[in-house]
């Protein structure tokens, strides 16, 4: 069965939850790793998910910043020792946009040495993809779409699931109304909420170009999806999150709700 692995689900400043980032699992127990957080912590992840690295061939970076990219050269720097012993089949491909692959090609040289280095190009293998571009990653024609970010540039994605069902990733900026021919009518949407309706005094999300519950749950709605996970979430009542965010959804929105924790496993 197709899952979600939820690895985490807190924005750039959450102490309590990993940021976020997530693999898609298909029907063979490979995996798709979407983002990597924002540091070492994503190895734990990983490891405290059962996910063998050995069935991670392909990740997918959505854009630049630190609670998005970081975690990739821990990724990096924990590869070799696998590529070194001969315990991983095949190459490691990343898939991120142009400028992207400039930014983290750059950083690796800076801040890595020889023996990671080496394997750019070699074993990790960096995919440049551009808006509307589809590549094959394991069972899934992966469609790349530019979420027109107010900030720095970013990619999210369609695939259509070995189910049948219409999957779509929109990164972390609330949804523009350029995506909607893609978007609408999929069975699941992940989109970000950084906090309740009631909070949104207290961090700002618009000015971050993020959504609060109740935004995020109406343009849902609007798009007539099946499914919605809220996730890229604040930390502050942790403990409470799940229940707070499923009942200020439920106000706006018609369908299925997931507000997931860290670690959580989602069926698709």
């Amino acid at each position: 069965m197709e899952k979600l692995n939820i690895l985490g689900t807190g924005h750039a400043m959450t102490l309590d939850c990993y940021n976020t980032c997530f693999t898609l699992e298909n029907n063979e127990g490979e995996h798709i790793l979407v983002d990597t957080g924002g540091g070492l912590q994503i190895i734990r992840q990983l490891r405290d998910a059962n996910i063998d690295f050995r069935k991670i061939h392909n990740i997918i970076l959505s854009h630049k910043h630190t609670d998005h990219i970081l975690g990739l050269f821990w990724i990096i720097r924990y590869s070799q020792k696998f590529f070194s012993n001969s315990n991983y089949n095949g190459n490691l491909n990343i898939y991120m946009h142009p400028e992207l692959e400039n930014t983290v090609r750059k950083i690796i040289f800076e801040v890595l040495s020889k023996k990671y280095t080496d394997l750019i190009d070699n074993r990790i293998i960096f995919n440049v993809v551009e808006d509307k571009e589809e590549r094959r990653i394991l069972n899934y024609n992966v469609k790349f779409l530019d979420i027109q970010a107010k900030k720095d540039r970013q990619f999210g994605f369609k695939t259509i699931l070995e189910n049948g069902k219409t999957f779509v990733f929109l990164g972390d900026e609330t949804f523009d109304e350029k995506l909607r021919k893609e978007v609408e009518n999929a069975d699941w949407l992940l989109h970000e909420s950084m906090c309740l309706d009631s909070e949104a005094d207290i961090y700002k999300p618009y000015e971050k170009m993020h959504s609060t519950v109740k935004t995020a749950s109406k343009i849902a709605n609007s798009l007539n999806i099946k499914n919605l996970l809220l996730y890229h979430a604040s930390d502050n009542n942790l403990k409470n999150r799940k229940n707070l965010y499923t009942e200020e959804a439920r106000l706006y929105f018609n369908g299925n709700i997931y507000v997931p924790n860290d670690l959580d496993i989602i069926k698709l």
